[in-house]
């Protein structure tokens, strides 16, 4: 049987950097791969209908089953109430029963992933979502590698995937968002993905791989 895969990108972008290899290897398996976008733009920000045709592009690219948008502002989740984001959030993950979630890493430096996390995981009750088997975290480039390096807050993954087919679409999808782009060193710059899906592969024993922390997995 195919899994209903969801990510969950704090902002549009996470998506790519932390599983876009991963979801495009998902959709070459004929698995379902759902797409949850949790903030966006001000209707008055200077990049919000730039931001809304790469959404469009983007989601073609990887040819999403679908695409659910929560109304939360960029940058401010944590003037949300916790209540809030844990219903609306729980509300996508009833509508589409994934099997398989990607969830952002509890401890990158933004703010808002680190809420977004601490909401998700509340819905991740198996005893209210029993159709949810498998909980990753996943790496996301300019947040993840910024969290203090100390043993409670690192990311140390135990789950790799092979994306080696995968790395030049993932490279090609992470170019279309051109205002999270830009030159090396800058973290979210080619060189840099690429760099880091290389040395996922090398851990693990192939050319380039993406890296995951897997919380639960239920057989």
């Amino acid at each position: 049987m195919n899994n209903k895969i969801l990510v969950v990108a704090t902002h549009p972008d996470d998506e790519t950097l932390g599983c876009g290899g991963t979801l495009l290897k998902h959709k070459a398996n004929k698995d379902e791969i759902h797409w949850l976008i949790c903030t966006s733009l001000n209707n008055n920000h200077k990049y919000y209908s730039t931001r809304e045709k790469e959404i469009k592009k983007v989601s073609k690219l990887f040819n999403f089953n679908s695409i659910n948008a929560l109304p939360f502002e960029t940058t401010k989740i944590d003037q949300y109430n916790m209540n809030e984001l844990i219903k609306k959030i729980s509300k996508v993950i009833n509508k589409i029963k994934p099997q398989i979630i990607y969830l952002p890493f509890k401890d990158d430096i933004h703010t808002d992933h680190k809420k977004i996390f601490e909401a998700c995981l509340s819905c991740t009750k198996s005893f209210r979502y029993p159709f949810i088997k498998k909980i990753y975290m996943m790496e996301t480039l300019s947040e993840t590698e910024f969290a203090p390096s100390i043993d409670k807050d690192s990311f140390i993954p135990n789950t790799f995937v092979n994306i080696t087919k995968y790395i030049n679409k993932k490279i090609k999808i992470m170019n279309i968002y051109k205002s999270e782009i830009n030159k090396h060193p800058f973290p979210r710059s080619e060189k840099s993905v690429k760099a880091l899906a290389s040395f996922r592969g090398s851990t693990s024993g192939c050319e380039y791989a993406e890296s995951f922390v897997l919380l639960k997995e239920i057989k």
